[in-house]
């Protein structure tokens, strides 16, 4: 019994180790920008919120996308999201939510390594 329950603990570990996230984004567009290709000091981030344009109410779960990249994320239950570990350049961010009209945002890093921006989505309907 010790015996199993050792093999499993051991299994677990290496399904966490093999299955964390390291932080870089693959990119298979034309602006190839991961963590490794870039100094540190080079890296920007993007950070934001997304709400109803309507109501200001926060929507969770809206899917944000950098276009061009095979990189996405979602937005958590305060309507929050974040982007690490880009090369400064222009970038539009998409972000498209069911019962929503897409919206397609420009951005470009500013001086500063980190920047916040707030998406506000209209209903469709």
């Amino acid at each position: 019994m010790k015996r199993q329950f050792v093999i499993i603990l051991i299994l677990l570990a290496t399904i966490t180790v093999f299955a964390g996230n390291d932080g870089k984004i693959e990119n298979k567009g034309k602006n190839n920008q991961t963590a490794a290709s870039v100094p540190e000091m080079e890296m920007v981030s993007v950070s934001g919120k997304v709400t109803d344009i309507v109501t200001g109410e926060v929507l969770t779960g809206v899917k944000i996308t950098i276009e061009g990249m095979d990189s996405k994320t979602y937005t958590d239950f305060d309507g929050n999201f974040t982007f690490k570990n880009l090369k400064p350049g222009q970038y539009q961010l998409k972000a498209s939510y069911i019962s929503y009209d897409n919206k397609v945002i420009e951005w470009r890093p500013n001086d500063s390594k980190s920047t916040e921006i707030v998406i506000k989505l209209r209903s469709a309907y």
